[in-house]
């Protein structure tokens, strides 16, 4: 059992197993040894050698435009990320970040708007970010609050994001607002904010756990013209869950390869630690130990990349994305803090392999929509089936 069986499912195509095998040798020799302690600045050189090499071209759609295919592939972004978080986890925000600071341009931006941002993505040259949470609308996203109102051919915007990734070095922002067609979520657009806009300041650099960029924004009276505007006026939540559809599942995929990493490290240690006149992998609470990590990489990665194919089948998979979240990043959690256990003290010194994961995965079980949210929209959508399925005068009986 090795962590390279899975290539051989039928989930994927011939080209996803040359993709993987490829980038892991590229990613041992290039970004193993990127971590300096500047997040900033490694952020920046890792963006910066993953479009050089041209692995940034899978995180954005249309050839014409730098991309590797005319539509985003979802096995192939989840292969990527399995791979870059087993060798460096800032790696692996670097790619992820790319993708869905730009994933709304690649799904709904105009050619111009398409032309001027996503081959500068693809090349590394320019970094984007998604600003969607508020301080007070995190997973309740249509309780925003940050607006932009029209005044002539321009919007003006008011208001704030936090927990913005990239922030502080980003070089444009995928903003969403409140323009007021409607209310709740139906009266939310979304503008490219380019990051030397007057009017848009950093009011907070936030410092996390497993450092990476993040800050608060600010926007007083941030003037931005209206073909900065990424499709119609109105359709920002959608847009930006239409994002996090395709970006989701990568999630899953990245606290795969945290965990795949961590076993690995798991196994290292067991089989050269010297115990009571053997090693610790002879003990047999290590072995059911070792089995269970095991088997939660392995329903992840079969949770992970059953929802990445149904999505590239053209499939709705708002469940199954849900699911493969849930289930990877939970699971890994418990392999990684596993995998500490088995190192013993050594586990807990800073920067030690283990340490690092055990501090880079809890963020996993938050971002792009916390593991209880996950539960709602699995409960939601098995609801809806069954309400759906239901004859029109079926007894409660």
């Amino acid at each position: 059992m090795t962590a390279a069986d899975h290539l051989s499912w039928p989930f994927f195509a011939p080209h996803h197993a040359e993709l993987a095998t490829t980038l892991d040798a590229w990613a041992a020799e290039h970004v193993a040894s990127v971590h300096t302690g500047d997040a900033d600045a490694d952020c920046r050189a890792l963006v910066r050698l993953l479009g050089a090499h041209g692995w940034l071209a899978h995180a954005v759609a249309g050839r014409e435009f730098g991309g590797a295919g005319e539509a985003i592939d979802t096995r192939s972004i989840c292969l990527i990320r399995e791979t870059l978080a087993a060798h460096n986890g800032l790696a692996d925000f670097a790619f992820a970040m790319q993708g869905l600071g730009s994933g709304a341009i690649s799904l709904d931006g105009t050619s111009a708007q398409r032309a001027r941002y996503l081959p500068r993505v693809a090349r590394g040259e320019a970094i984007a970010a998604f600003a969607l949470s508020e301080p007070d609308s995190g997973s309740d996203v249509a309780a925003m609050q940050c607006a932009a109102r029209a005044e002539g051919d321009e919007y003006v915007l008011n208001g704030e994001k936090t927990w913005i990734s990239n922030g502080g070095i980003a070089d444009f922002y995928v903003v969403f607002a409140r323009t007021g067609e409607a209310l709740g979520a139906r009266g939310i657009s979304a503008f490219i904010v380019d990051a030397d806009t007057p009017g848009l300041s950093i009011a907070e650099r936030i410092d996390v756990i497993a450092p990476h960029p993040l800050a608060r924004l600010r926007f007083t009276e941030c003037r931005v013209p209206a073909t900065q505007r990424i499709g119609a006026a109105g359709t920002g939540f959608k847009l930006a869950m239409r994002t996090l559809d395709v970006f989701r599942t990568s999630v899953a995929a990245a606290a795969l390869g945290f965990a795949r990493r961590a076993m690995a490290e798991a196994r290292a240690r067991v089989t050269s630690r010297r115990m009571f006149g053997g090693v610790l992998a002879d003990f047999q609470l290590t072995q059911a130990t070792l089995a269970t990590m095991a088997m939660q990489i392995d329903s992840a990665a079969l949770h992970t990349y059953r929802a990445a194919w149904q999505r590239d089948s053209g499939r709705t998979v708002t469940a199954e994305a849900a699911m493969a979240k849930y289930v990877a990043t939970e699971g890994a959690q418990r392999v990684i803090d596993a995998a500490v256990q088995l190192w013993g003290g050594m586990g807990v010194v800073h920067d030690v392999p283990v340490e690092r994961l055990y501090r880079e995965i809890r963020a996993l079980r938050i971002y792009e929509g916390a593991s209880e949210v996950q539960q709602l929209i699995i409960a939601r959508e098995l609801l809806k089936t069954h309400a759906a399925s239901r004859p029109p005068h079926a007894s409660d009986a």
